[in-house]
């Protein structure tokens, strides 16, 4: 897949609509259209990387804010108190569906592990 053809990659551009939760000059939070939570965000970075064995091709300034957006997105959505998951999906086998990397910021009920 190609950045021309990524979903996410035409959402950064503007070419699709999305429920923007936070944005900033190299991140991006909006909410999952197929959450599987109340609170199901994804927070990914505007370059376009494929997975976690990209991860190298971001700044290291841009790793740490993926994180720190995710925390900020789930107090502002109100999980930290009872606790929220964070989860990336590396490959087919795990999930992954959309290849450019993703963190799904996730809460609102109890949640275990699949």
């Amino acid at each position: 897949m190609t950045e021309r053809d990524c979903i996410f990659c035409k959402i950064v551009n503007g070419e699709l609509d999305a429920e923007v939760v936070h944005d900033e000059e190299d991140v991006l939070a909006f909410q999952d259209i197929n959450g599987r939570a109340p609170v199901h965000v994804l927070v990914i970075p505007k370059q376009h990387v494929a997975n976690l064995e990209e991860i190298g091709a971001l700044p290291d300034t841009v790793t740490k804010r993926l994180f720190e957006v995710a925390s900020a997105v789930a107090k502002k959505l109100g999980v930290t108190e009872n606790g929220y998951a964070v989860r990336i999906n590396n490959g087919a086998d795990a999930g992954q569906v959309v290849f450019h990397l993703h963190l799904h910021v996730m809460g609102g009920r109890e949640l275990g592990m699949p």
